[in-house]
């Protein structure tokens, strides 16, 4: 056996140092984190070939004493903690005491700093394990630290890295994450000379958005305003219209330190359930506050990740923070008409060219210019040609007569969404129901659904407008398939097919398939994590309201002895999995995809389509339920069900105002 020895200090700082310092980007989240501490207003990043070579950070902070410069330097050498209760209240960003030596283990460093209070300030550089001594020298007060040659001792590291380009756009992508938690603190970012990035400091997170993420991203997002059981939920979220292809735009704060979290992310998505296309995702900017002793800060070298103490509140926080935003957004868009290529009415006509008696012989070289005819006399369009005055489509008539699906149709008074607050137990209990009524095209017969009341918290609800259009009138159809309607100044472009799936879909949810419930000849007997087998017995009312039942007796065994009836042909044991899955994962809506999708099939089969001749009655009646009802604004595909133009708009595109 090989003799056991201590390691040279040399040897076990560069270990520690691949702890904390693994890219360029790594020493800037540091560095920069240590001069928000410091209490920087103004924050000054450039760095050189992705930060490899050379990189500066400038800051208007505290600075540091001369007598203080070297042991900063030193391990575990700190001025945010200094007793083991600290840890339960950290509030800084910075506390481990291991940037500035884990830097200075693997690059040359320079540091100019000064305090107010001081005449002169201090110079001082370290590189790897040879310190020089404190100077005195001129600078302006704040910290300023030059870092050049990563890696210079650690040639294994540096051969990993990647291209400058990827480096540089690591570095950008935190310096953007730390100007959106930050934005009273002025940012600049500078790449090779160049100004890549700057925010102006002014304490509106929007503004840094803005500047982050561009104009476009920021129009699109929804505010969101959220307290509950002590924890704040502020920022914005994206509308599902302009969901993303990926994750990358999903922020998450944590007590203005950003964070990787997959329970902030299960959430969000939850709450984004049937309104997102496939495979878009939904973006944000949420920033949560909570007292610091129910988090762990300390779980991950770099403080990338945290722990929550109790983690199934957060999840509820952010759920209800997001769905209430949605639901007061109403998420009604703004039909987008682009402007004309060009004035081409506003341009002087092209003149003729007078022609000669005898044409002669045209040159290759120089050919004749193009002479434009002259307009012809604008004729009146027949009456017959009118959008609304066409005679309907003729269609082959159908088995099933129209009448049959008037009960969707049936005019009646949705009830105010409801902004609800509380546990998971309310899983789909965002909104009242609406009073039910038969559904023909489905053949499955309605009861009454009685409003669930959560057994583990208070619900608190609170009414918004749900009829931003009262005097709605439907004017016509267009193509026979989007219902053009009215409302003041506004006009309405509806997707009769869209909108009819999502009223028939939002019926079928409400009822939970409850209802829909059958007894299994042959019972699913399937085997389940400890966690998730605990979840499912925690939840039986849930799973009785999805229409399933379960026998628990065979722990850890879940045996199904009840399921859905349209889930017949299909496999119960993976919808098991999956719903216990997602149950453990804390969702509060932990309907699995296949009986998503089982429902959207069932809605989008009852639904009228295309072609289908409706009456006026009909089609005004759906425009009603959509305009009233917050939750018909996306297909159950995510699709939108409606577009709006204001009257002002439409005269901009006709000229008539500029």
């Amino acid at each position: 056996m090989a003799v056991i020895t201590v390691l040279d200090k040399t040897v076990s700082e560069l270990i520690a140092a691949g702890e904390v310092i693994e890219r360029p980007s790594s020493v800037i989240k540091e560095l920069v984190e240590n001069s928000i501490d410091a209490g920087a207003r103004h924050i000054t990043v450039e760095i050189k070939n992705g930060g490899t070579t050379f990189m500066r950070i400038v800051d208007d902070g505290c600075g540091m004493a001369a007598e203080d410069v070297p042991t900063a330097f030193l391990r575990h050498a700190t001025s945010k903690i200094t007793e083991k209760a600290d840890l339960d209240t950290i509030c800084t960003l910075g506390f481990r005491g291991e940037a500035l030596a884990s830097i200075a283990a693997v690059a040359r460093v320079t540091v100019l700093t000064k305090r107010p209070q001081d005449d002169f300030g201090t110079k001082y550089e370290i590189a790897g394990a040879d310190a020089g001594v404190p100077e005195e020298c001129g600078c302006p007060d704040g910290t300023t630290l030059i870092i050049k040659d990563l890696f210079f001792n650690v040639p294994a590291r540096r051969k990993f890295m990647k291209r400058d380009a990827a480096e540089g756009n690591a570095v950008s992508q935190i310096i953007q994450k730390i100007a959106i938690s930050h934005p009273e603190i002025a940012f600049r970012f500078i790449r090779d000379n160049k100004m890549e990035f700057h925010s102006d400091g002014n304490d509106t997170l929007l503004a840094a958005i803005h500047a982050v993420y561009g104009r476009d991203f920021a129009r699109d997002l929804l505010p969101v305003d959220y307290a509950q059981d002590g924890i704040s939920v502020k920022g914005f979220v994206i509308k599902p219209l302009y969901a993303k292809n990926n994750r990358s735009f999903q922020n998450f704060f944590v007590n203005t330190r950003y964070v990787r979290s997959r329970a902030c992310t299960v959430a969000l998505e939850s709450a984004y359930e049937n309104l997102l296309m496939t495979n878009k995702f939904p973006a944000c900017v949420l920033m949560l506050q909570m007292p610091p002793d129910t988090l762990d800060v300390n779980i991950h070298p770099a403080k990338a990740e945290v722990r929550f103490s109790d983690e199934k509140t957060i999840i509820n926080t952010i759920y209800f923070a997001v769905k209430n935003a949605l639901l007061k957004a109403g998420l009604i868009y703004e039909f987008q008409a682009k402007k004309p290529a060009q004035d081409w009415y506003a341009k002087p006509a092209p003149e003729y060219t007078q022609q000669p008696l005898i044409p002669e012989e045209p040159k290759k070289a120089a050919p004749q210019p193009i002479t434009a005819p002259p307009p012809k006399k604008a004729e009146p369009l027949p009456m017959a040609a009118m959008p609304f005055a066409a005679p309907p489509v003729s269609v082959p008539e159908k088995k099933e007569p129209v009448q049959e699906k008037q009960s969707f149709f049936a005019k009646e008074t949705p009830p105010k969404t409801a902004i609800v607050t509380g546990d998971m137990q309310e899983c789909g209990q965002a909104a009242p129901p609406v009073q039910p009524e038969p559904a023909k095209p489905v053949q499955m017969a309605e009861t009454p659904q009685e409003t669930v009341q959560p057994t583990t918290a208070a619900v608190q609800v609170a009414e918004i407008e749900t009829d931003p259009f009262p005097d709605v009138k439907v004017i016509g159809e267009l193509f026979a398939n989007y219902i053009l309607a009215q409302s003041g100044d506004t006009m309405i472009i509806i997707d009769k097919h869209a909108a009819h799936e999502r009223v028939i879909f939002e019926k079928l949810r409400r009822d939970n398939c409850s209802q829909y419930r059958q007894m299994l000849l042959a019972p699913c007997r399937v085997l389940l994590t400890m966690d998730e087998f605990s979840a499912m017995e925690e939840n039986t009312e849930l799973l009785a309201r999805l229409g399933f039942a379960f026998d628990f007796s065979q722990k850890p065994y879940a045996v199904t002895t009840a399921a859905p009836v349209f889930f017949e042909g299909l496999n119960i044991d993976e919808i098991v999995q999956e719903l216990a899955h997602n149950l453990f994962l804390g969702k509060i809506n932990p309907q699995t995809h296949l009986l998503d999708d089982m429902l959207h099939e069932l809605a989008c089969k009852s639904a009228i389509r295309a072609n289908d001749k409706n009456s006026i009655e009909e089609l005004q009646a759906l425009t009603e339920r959509v305009c009233r009802d917050e939750n018909i604004r996306h297909c159950p595909h995510g699709r939108p069900v409606m577009f709006t133009m204001s009257k002002y708009n439409l005269e901009k595109q006709f000229r008539r105002k500029v």
